[in-house]
């Protein structure tokens, strides 16, 4: 694609600024080496093994229940690939040890990754408050029942698809105990709270419930994790070390090395001019502009992965003139802010969607295809609340 759009150089300085991305690195490793401590230490399966009765007499609510869980963490962890790898690394093996499939359950976790709209601080909503003359809680509260109805949707969606292809239960994870032997497996209950740890200290740092853990990022919690790992279980502070740099170099090879592929391929389209042309036809014909506010950052965000430079080019350029086209610049900016959202959850080159994938160990076209429908219908929900009713 590169060589087509005249810049041969290009996909080598692609694959050099995407070994940079050393933000989105950082979680991902402290994620899967967390994971890898978690595996050694059991914590994970006297996690599971507590939990395992009451999420199986959950039943069909589990698939919807981790949407609507991750879509409220999501208000306070804004990024999607870091609140993917926090919550994912937690809720993907207790719906996989529910019996539901590996694939629905890396969807569920991506699917509630647009929550942070809800929140007046989020950066989208904030340039949405500079073109629309209005404050953060009116933008929130103007789009507030719009989004919700989409996870709703996107929820409701994934939980008929898991039924259809019959993904809602039967999965038998390769580590668990079967029903036979639990009476012989005794659950110690602390080792069980040591995986809660570090999603402990995330959403009550970011919500400023405890603001002594408001500076902790992702990997600093999930190290805290593997700390508390070796204080509880009392295992060879060596082989805590070995294992979690085994899950960090699992890290780079199964996730951040899909992730650089995914983020050369869009460079291939940026150098097409295809990004570019799509978001010059947004600008440039005011006649659809009610349209494209939403179809167009959403079929980016597919392409792309990431919901957020096609809705800022759109909002910056084209919702300063809604008035114009008898709009409220609130209605369209948040259109575009949560279209850019919804085609990006069901993209397989979008960081959170590969590392759910990751840890449900299924291709990220696999969870990208599951999400799909769900998303194509909340973004025309979304699309008649905000712009035609």
């Amino acid at each position: 694609m590169s060589f087509i759009g005249g810049q041969f150089f290009a996909p080598f300085s692609a694959f050099s600024q995407s070994m940079h991305e050393t933000k989105l690195f950082e979680s991902i490793i402290a994620v899967m080496g967390f994971a890898m401590v978690m595996k050694l230490t059991q914590c994970d399966k006297h996690l599971i093994n507590l939990l395992i009765k009451p999420l199986r007499k959950a039943g069909p609510l589990l698939i919807p229940a981790s949407v609507l869980v991750t879509l409220f963490i999501n208000v306070s962890i804004t990024s999607s690939a870091g609140c993917s790898a926090a919550v994912g690394a937690i809720l993907i093996p207790l719906m996989m040890a529910a019996g539901i499939h590996p694939a629905i359950a890396g969807a569920c976790i991506y699917a509630g990754t647009y929550g942070a709209m809800f929140n007046p601080g989020y950066p989208q909503v904030a340039l949405i408050v500079s073109v629309a003359d209005a404050t953060p809680v009116d933008i929130v509260g103007n789009h507030f029942f719009a989004l919700l109805l989409s996870g709703i949707i996107g929820a409701v969606s994934l939980w008929i698809i898991a039924y259809l292809k019959n993904e809602h239960t039967g999965y038998v994870m390769p580590n668990m105990i079967p029903d036979s032997e639990q009476p012989s497996f005794k659950i110690k209950y602390h080792y069980a709270v040591v995986p809660l740890i570090p999603i402990f200290i995330l959403v009550t740092g970011n919500m400023g419930i405890i603001p002594l853990f408001k500076p902790f990022s992702i990997s600093h919690a999930m190290i805290i994790g593997v700390f508390c790992a070796f204080f509880v279980t009392r295992t060879n502070p060596q082989e805590i070390s070995k294992e979690f740099w085994h899950g960090a170099g699992d890290a780079f090879g199964h996730v951040f090395g899909i992730i650089i592929c995914a983020l050369v391929f869009v460079n291939g389209l940026q150098s097409m001019g295809m990004i570019q042309a799509l978001i010059g036809l947004m600008i440039d014909v005011p006649s659809i502009a009610k349209l494209s506010s939403g179809i167009g950052p959403f079929l980016l965000g597919v392409m792309s992965g990431s919901g957020d430079a096609a809705s800022v080019a759109f909002n910056k350029a084209v919702t300063i003139h809604a008035a114009d086209f008898g709009l409220s610049p609130m209605s369209m900016g948040s259109m575009a802010a949560i279209g850019g959202a919804l085609g990006r959850t069901m993209s397989p080159v979008a960081g959170g969607m590969i590392i759910c994938a990751a840890l449900a160990g299924v291709s990220p076209m696999e969870t990208a295809k599951r999400n799909a429908p769900g998303m194509i219908i909340a973004l025309f929900s979304t699309m008649i609340l905000l712009l035609y009713i």
